[in-house]
């Protein structure tokens, strides 16, 4: 248990409960989620580790809200949201949760400096407020002194750091990674972690992290896998 769980008995920021997700493939069908549970306190970080194909960027969806689940429900802060309207499911996926992956998605015609002003500006900012935060967040995450390169011109770790930085620019109170150093090699994939988890401290993110890695999932507060549909806690 996290220091952020001991602390407090407060509900947990997002809660996947009896979750439950299949496919059609034909006439058969194939089930990924069996009523799975998982639930993630506000500061804490949580490793899934699984083999691919066993339905973790499933539960990634799913927690984010980017698929809705055959049963079961998923609670942020406490509301359910599997009958949430569309457009209320939408606003949650903006203003509470951030998401990176294994590929950055930075556009590339702009720089570091405003491909994090971007969502920012979208949610109303200022364009002077999302330069000042994005500047902010950028020089925390150690690139202040590349705020105006574009994509290319940027290193693997770096542009994946600006990624990070994009994903929390609208302060989520949840954060999804999928496999976010899975095309990093093992030097800059220790930094590009060790950033995040710095991040996910300071700003009291509840962090879920899909990785093959496991010498980052040991740096964790928790580590879960994804057994027969189900989410197993490992020591």
């Amino acid at each position: 248990m996290s220091d952020a769980r001991a602390a407090t008995e407060e509900i947990p920021v997002i809660f996947l409960h009896a979750v439950e997700r299949h496919y059609k493939q034909g006439d058969a069908t194939l089930y990924i989620l069996k009523g799975a549970e998982l639930a993630v306190w506000a500061g804490q970080s949580v490793a899934l580790v699984a083999p691919s194909g066993a339905g973790k960027s499933t539960l990634l969806h799913l927690a984010g809200l980017l698929e809705h689940p055959d049963s079961g429900d998923v609670y942020i802060d406490g509301k359910a949201t599997a009958n949430l309207p569309d457009a209320e499911l939408t606003a949650t996926r903006r203003n509470q949760i951030g998401f990176v992956y294994q590929a950055h998605h930075l556009l590339p015609e702009f720089s570091a400096l405003e491909n994090v002003m971007m969502p920012q500006m979208i949610h109303g900012l200022t364009r002077a407020e999302a330069r000042k935060r994005a500047a902010e967040l950028l020089g925390y995450l150690g690139l202040r002194e590349r705020l105006m390169h574009r994509p290319a011109e940027l290193s693997g770790g770096e542009q994946q750091r600006v990624a990070i930085a994009r994903a929390v620019a609208n302060a989520p109170r949840i954060l999804l990674a999928d496999e976010p150093t899975g095309n990093l090699d093992p030097h800059t994939a220790d930094h590009v972690f060790s950033t995040l988890a710095q991040l996910v401290r300071a700003s009291g993110l509840a962090t879920i992290v899909a990785t093959h890695n496991m010498d980052i999932a040991a740096r964790m507060d928790r580590r879960v896998t994804l057994r027969e549909g189900l989410v197993v806690e490992l020591d």
